[in-house]
């Protein structure tokens, strides 16, 4: 399926000012994401920005930009702005990656684009967990499926609930009992992206803070390729960073 790969890139960090600009191995990490996106099979990627440094960084690189407006709520308003800029046909797949992923599998964009079909405007990611602890974690989000592997409802807490196995015991995962992580990866139909800044709040979305149950709340379905493993951690804080870093010294 033809996609391309949108990432939408802000300086504004709270634990990590000038993020997308941290230095990766020579190259600013927002470049580093760029190009783990051409590996994918994109028909393009583009990052975009509301921030001139930004801007610069990536044509020093040779990867397209495109400026945007500097009030978007949320990285899903960015893109899609893009996508109009583009005048993108409304059954054009754009894939929302996050601009702190430079060690995206780049085969985890192309299957996530890959779920997009008249049905089903809007995909995601998921993985198998097998640690107790993440099981129960809240910042862990968890999903739960259909036969069809769309999405029923995403949660901080631990879904499915498994209730015989623990009522005996949560110090570890029942036998046969595998829940599902979350992983931050979207891909839309442009057409569902024009629509998704307009949709309104949810209730669960508030009590969850999980933007995307906005999405199931309007009644939108949502496929969910699962991979076998975790994909690598993005950079959230400066311990990531300095982890991201080493990966780069020592892969030169």
């Amino acid at each position: 399926m033809a996609f391309i790969v949108i990432i939408p890139a802000r300086l504004a960090s709270t634990r990590l000012p000038n993020k997308p600009l941290a230095d990766l191995g020579g190259k600013p990490m927002v470049v580093r994401v760029a190009e783990q996106a051409l590996l994918s099979g994109a028909a393009r990627v583009i990052v975009a920005t509301d921030h001139a440094s930004i801007r610069d960084a990536c044509a020093a690189h040779g990867v397209e930009v495109c400026m945007t407006r500097s009030d978007h709520p949320s990285g899903t308003d960015r893109i899609a702005e893009v996508a109009r800029t583009l005048s993108l046909p409304p059954d054009a797949v754009v894939v929302n990656l996050q601009g702190d992923e430079p060690l995206i599998d780049p085969a985890l964009l192309a299957a996530c684009a890959a779920q997009i079909s008249a049905a089903v405007p809007m995909a995601t990611c998921a993985h198998p967990l097998h640690d107790v602890l993440e099981a129960f974690n809240p910042n862990v989000v968890k999903v739960v499926l259909d036969k069809a592997n769309r999405a029923l409802y995403f949660s901080r807490a631990t879904i499915p609930w498994h209730r015989d196995g623990f009522a005996q015991s949560k110090d570890s995962l029942p036998a046969g009992y595998v829940p599902l992580r979350h992983i931050g990866l979207y891909a839309y139909s442009n057409a569902f992206l024009q629509t998704y800044p307009t949709l309104s709040a949810s209730p669960l979305e508030a009590i969850e803070a999980l933007e995307q149950l906005r999405v199931l709340w309007h009644g939108y379905a949502i496929a969910v390729h699962v991979t076998d493993s975790a994909p690598a951690a993005g950079v959230d804080t400066p311990e990531d960073l300095e982890r991201v870093q080493a990966h780069y010294r020592h892969a030169t």
